[in-house]
């Protein structure tokens, strides 16, 4: 669980609740036509710019990354690339048939060295898993942008339908009111939406693609060493590159040996 994704996103949202509960009751922020316009809107202008599939996989995707925390540290997998190299050394490219691991993408990397393609097939093959996750990530990037750009827009539409409706009933005060809340609250609908929810969560999956992509890329490069029979302490120095300064004193052992 990404635990500062969760409570930042709740954060948020029940600080901008309290502030409006403060000197009023929550029925005065609830408007069900302006929410109608603002959601319905939303989802049909999100529609019309994404098929159907694509919405819902960057919703379970956003669910699966955002909100998890599941990505393997570089430093770590450096270590256990670098253990996979040793043991190909010793034991040759067979030697890794029993090696068990929790990353999915390495553990696909494994199976293809052990299966005896050709370094060249393995290396197509992993690139080609390399670009379509990072075509999933942005394509659900976009889904979530799109969202944090269209509500605040369909906010300013439901405002200036409760600004029609009040200028064309004047003539009755019992009815400015109604109005005069679908014209406001649709646009705090809109940003609330955007700010507080669907941008930020497309920040996150770009960050989580980031990730995504350098541990991918490590283990490709990694594998490839490995088949050219890459001494691992050799190995591990051209590896520290994708980990930050501070974190390469983990690696010195391996760096060491």
């Amino acid at each position: 669980m990404d635990i500062l994704t969760l409570v930042g996103l709740l954060a948020g949202i029940l600080i901008v609740i309290l502030a409006m509960l403060s000197n009023a009751s929550a029925l005065t922020f609830l408007n069900l036509p302006g929410l109608a316009i603002v959601i319905g809107g939303t989802a049909a202008v999100t529609l019309i710019k994404f098929r159907l599939p694509s919405v819902m996989s960057a919703f379970r995707l956003a669910m699966a990354s955002a909100f998890t925390d599941r990505m393997v540290q570089p430093s770590a997998l450096i270590q256990e690339v670098s253990s996979l190299a040793a043991v190909v050394r010793k034991e040759g490219i067979l030697g890794l048939e029993n090696h068990q691991t929790d990353t999915e993408f390495l553990r696909k990397a494994i199976n293809l060295c052990v299966d005896g393609h050709p370094p060249e097939l393995i290396e197509e093959i992993l690139t080609h898993e390399i670009q379509q996750t990072a075509e999933r990530y942005d394509v659900a990037e976009r889904v979530f942008r799109g969202i944090g750009e269209s509500a605040p827009a369909i906010g300013m539409l439901g405002t200036l339908v409760g600004l029609v409706q009040m200028l064309n009933t004047l003539d009755d005060p019992s009815s400015i009111g109604p109005a005069m809340a679908i014209a406001l609250l649709t646009t705090l609908y809109g940003a609330f939406i955007a700010q507080l929810i669907a941008l930020p969560l497309a920040d996150k999956l770009q960050l989580k693609a980031e990730d995504e992509a350098r541990n991918q890329v490590l283990i490709t490069t990694s594998m490839r060493n490995i088949m050219r029979g890459e001494n691992p302490r050799v190995m591990t120095e051209m590896l520290s590159s994708f980990v930050t300064p501070e974190h390469r004193a983990a690696l010195a052992p391996e760096r060491r040996g």
